[in-house]
């Protein structure tokens, strides 16, 4: 049944401030009677009978009615605008009262207001919705009967009256009747039309219903209720394909309408119905799909332009619903996409991993294809941010196994958001464009990662336990993609998230960003939201993104050869903290200034912060022994005896002589004569920003 809290006049507020001495309870408007007025009122007769029942009817405001006296030459209109103004506030009141479902109090405030001014057809009118809220639908009925007698033209009256008379007594001949009149005062009403449609289903009669219907959204092709109307016979006649259709009609129009309307709750429940209905036809649809046939097809294309055979299988232990393992990463003569057996919308999330292979090759293609790594140094700085939290845990008693575990996982999965979000937006463009037929199983099974990623942030344990800046930035990721669902689906989750007014402002910011990207994507620019969205939420010291082309040069034995020989990390060099430090540097550096050593110092500090100082002593004497001997800048190979897998060139030797002393025996660091306090004070001051 469809209720509208609808102020049908404004009630207007006159001012009575024109005399401070003396407040002014009334106003008074003056017109020249010469033919001047009749312009103002052109459709009545020009006498003053007519001219007076104009006056008065314009003048009135709600049962308030204007004093109108006529002389000579003047006729004058007199407002009492303390009643005005009194009567309007009880007016907003009751409306704001029913606005929050506040229905015993609203209608004892209506009573009040009848009682003043029992010939109000509006107060009437809303009083029988109260009680059609209330679930007292005779009093409703005798109510609006009432607001009928005082105004028969009373549109929302008359509709209600239908509605009511429909639902509660199931009298459709009669609810006709009041349908009519509606449509007699308003032929092209969509409100009215639908309704009348959707009482003719009731009766069994859909084709005539479907006239309606068709009426209603030619009147007004934006109002959701006839769309989702249509969506249902539709969906009776098993038509499932224009059933999911008219259901994300519904749902786009219904995301228009909620900040327009007054009666939120009347769209929150269409939205509601309409997204079951989208969710119920997609299912039925998913059997009618050529899945096989599409995938079969686009395998081919893909094996032939990347010379490499591709195959499916199912593996459960994977940590995402489906991804995809390129030949070359693996060595293998094959590409392999992998899924769980459980995952909804299998075939959506194949096409997906596929149409991810299309983005490498294409980009492959241009020379511009780039690789998404991350090494210990890169962990090593999730680790050191998150320091506080690590601590937190060994506090609680949790394990350092268990502690590395869970922040390696952390890591991993955080990385994954920073990688696949800007990528997946434009793959899930690319399927929306390509395979229309798909669309149904590709709302499932976005809508199902959307849930995932819901339960994944919003869930009390893991809100309790994950690191705020880790659990916000993951919350950023999966706002970008429910903006994206909503802009290709129209289905908004975005609330269920409960994100804070930064986060979906940033989430708003990067999402705008791929939008302008979008319109005339060009091979490998998805890296380019990778790295920029990474930059602002200040994650660039996890990952790196290399070009591939360089990174294929290295050989697998010559990788493992340098892991083997620096498994920690220690002579790793990180591209994205490099990066960023030597921009702070150059934005900083006066003359005379070292940024090797200043670089090689801000490592040197994350070192030692994990070290104790006794220890960090002990590495200051043996780096002051090998100084004995000269360190040349120039050389490589400077190995420290307590920095195990150390490899240091002479420039990094120098800076952790430096620190080392700077941190442990401060009063001494002078004795070095090593000129490098600049370089020490901004690497500092670098790390602390």
């Amino acid at each position: 049944m469809l209720f509208i809290w609808l102020k049908k006049k404004q009630y207007l507020l006159f001012s009575n401030s024109f005399n401070t001495r003396r407040p002014i309870h009334s106003m008074t408007i003056i017109h020249p009677l010469d033919p001047f007025i009749y312009t103002l009122f052109p459709d009545i007769e020009k006498n003053e009978t007519s001219l007076k029942k104009a006056l008065i009817e314009f003048y009135s405001v709600g049962a308030i009615l204007p004093v109108v006296a006529f002389n000579t030459d003047f006729v004058t209109i007199t407002l009492n605008t303390v009643q005005i103004a009194t009567e309007n506030k009880k007016f907003e009141k009751l409306i704001a009262l029913c606005e929050t479902a506040n229905f015993e109090e609203a209608n004892q405030l209506a009573k009040n207001l009848l009682k003043t001014n029992p010939n109000n057809s509006e107060y009437h009118r809303i009083q029988g919705q109260i009680y059609a809220e209330l679930n007292q639908q005779e009093e409703a009925i005798n109510s609006l009967i009432d607001a009928l007698r005082w105004n028969p033209k009373n549109e929302w009256a008359l509709l209600m009256m239908g509605n009511i008379i429909a639902k509660y007594r199931n009298d459709i001949p009669t609810a006709m009747k009041y349908y009519d009149q509606v449509l007699l005062l308003k032929p092209n009403d969509c409100i009215t039309l639908n309704n009348i449609g959707a009482n003719l289903m009731q009766l069994g009669k859909k084709e005539e219903a479907l006239l309606y219907f068709n009426n209603a959204l030619t009147a007004n092709s934006a109002y959701p209720d006839t769309y989702y109307h249509l969506a249902l016979v539709a969906n009776t006649d098993k038509d499932y394909k224009k059933a999911f259709d008219f259901s994300l009609m519904a749902l786009a129009q219904t995301n228009k309408q909620t900040n327009k309307q007054t009666n939120k709750q009347t769209n929150k429940q269409l939205y509601a119905s309409a997204l079951q209905l989208a969710l119920t036809t997609a299912n039925s649809l998913q059997e009618t799909v050529a899945t096989t046939t599409i995938i079969t097809e686009y395998i081919a294309k893909l094996a032939y332009l990347s010379e490499k055979e591709i195959k499916i299988e199912v593996d459960n232990s994977i940590s995402t619903v489906a991804k995809i393992e390129f030949a070359e990463n693996y060595k293998r003569p094959f590409h392999l996409v992998k899924h769980k057996a459980t995952a909804k919308g299998v075939a959506h999330l194949i096409l997906h991993e596929l149409t991810h292979l299309e983005f490498v090759l294409d980009a492959r293609a241009k020379g511009l294809n780039e690789l998404f790594v991350s090494d210990t140094g890169n962990q090593n700085n999730f680790k050191l941010a998150l320091e506080k939290d690590v601590l937190q845990l060994q506090k609680k008693g949790v394990s350092e196994t268990n502690s590395n575990n869970y922040f390696t996982a952390l890591f991993k999965g955080l990385n994954s958001q920073i990688f696949n979000t800007p990528i997946d937006l434009f793959i899930e463009d690319s399927i929306f464009a390509t395979w229309q037929e798909m669309r149904p199983i590709q709302f499932l099974s976005l809508f199902a990662l959307l849930e995932e990623g819901i339960e994944a942030t919003t869930h009390k344990d893991i809100v309790a336990n994950t690191p705020k800046t880790i659990l916000s930035t993951s919350k950023i990721y999966n706002l970008i993609n429910a903006l994206h669902f909503k802009n290709l689906f129209h289905v908004d989750v975005i609330d269920q998230f409960n994100p804070t007014t930064l986060e979906l402002k940033q989430a708003n910011e990067l999402y705008t960003e791929f939008q302008e990207y979008r319109q005339d994507k060009a091979p490998a620019e998805e890296y380019e939201l990778v790295k920029h969205w990474g930059e602002d939420l200040h994650l660039e010291a996890y990952y790196d993104l290399i070009p591939e082309a360089d990174h294929r040069k290295k050989t697998i034995d010559s990788v493992l050869a340098a892991i083997e020989k620096d498994p920690l990390g220690v002579n790793a060099i990180d591209a994205s903290k490099d990066r960023k430090m030597k921009k702070f540097l150059e934005a900083n550096a006066t003359k005379d200034f070292n940024m090797a050593v200043a670089m090689y110092m801000s490592d040197a500090i994350n070192y030692f912060k994990q070290v104790p100082l006794v220890e960090v002593k002990k590495i200051a004497f043996e780096i002051a022994t090998i100084g004995t001997q000269g360190i040349n800048p120039q050389k490589e190979n400077y190995a420290i005896p307590s920095i195990a897998h150390s490899s240091f060139s002479g420039y990094k030797t120098l800076a952790y002589y430096y620190v080392s002393w700077a941190i442990a025996m401060p009063d001494a660091l002078q004795q070095l004569q090593l000129p490098f306090e600049k370089e020490y004070k901004l690497a500092t001051k670098f790390l602390k920003g």
